[in-house]
Formats: structure tokens, C-alpha cells, sequence
């Protein structure tokens, strides 16, 4: 399943103040976590986000990676930051442009709670 989902492709790209998010990019950054010349990511498996705190810089692209089978969103606690809900293999990005600690959850899921620290 997760092969076929793989295959479909969708992409959209919104532009929100203080940052911007997308889904489906092409080409995020691999590794959890890891910074890369595209930003970090966070993976989504097994009902919980991966790295679940994220210290970045500011004008840092976080993308988050949904592994899990299940469909899951990325919301901000303030609801600056709103993710389509993400099936199996879908990405979602959001550039952080100001410093500060945006808390977020999955809205299907509200027992997943992470946060990013932009310093």
C-alpha cells in the first residue's frame, strides 16, 4: 500500500506569515531530525512526532513525513500552522521565520503533541 501511495503525487504550496508551508515537496531533507541544505524533518510513525522537540534557527524549513498508516495533520497551537490531513508517505512543510516555541498536535490524533524552538 504504502508503494502505491507512494506513486501519487500532489503538489501545493501556500505563503502564510511568518513562514511558509507546503505539501508534497519534491525533495525534503532525509534523516530525523537531521539538518540538510532544505531544513529538518520530522517523521510521523506510530501515532507520535519524530523528534518530538526541534531546536532551529530561524529561517529554518521544517518538513514533517507521515510513516505512519494512518492519516495524520500538523496544527500549531496558536492555528498559524495548518497541514492538510497527511496520508502514508505524504510531506508537509513550513518555514520558521521568527523566533519562539510553536507547540503543535495532530488534530485527528490530539494525544500527539510535539513542539519546534526557533531561537
Amino acid at each position: 500500500m504504502r508503494e502505491i501511495l507512494c506513486s501519487i503525487g500532489i503538489s501545493i504550496f501556500m505563503s502564510v506569515n511568518p513562514g511558509s508551508y507546503s505539501s508534497s515537496d519534491k525533495n525534503p531533507p532525509s534523516g530525523s531530525g537531521d539538518q540538510s541544505n532544505n531544513g529538518y524533518i520530522v517523521k510521523i510513525d506510530n501515532f507520535s512526532f519524530s523528534p518530538a522537540t526541534l531546536n532551529i534557527p530561524a529561517g529554518t524549513r521544517v518538513t514533517w513525513l507521515n510513516q505512519d498508516d494512518v492519516p495524520h495533520t500538523v496544527v500549531s497551537m496558536d492555528k498559524r500552522i495548518v497541514s492538510p490531513p497527511l496520508d502514508t508517505d505524504d510531506r508537509f512543510s513550513y518555514e520558521f521565520s521568527a523566533p519562539g516555541t510553536y507547540s503543535y498536535y495532530c488534530s485527528i490524533h490530539p494525544h500527539m503533541t510535539a513542539k519546534v524552538i526557533v531561537k
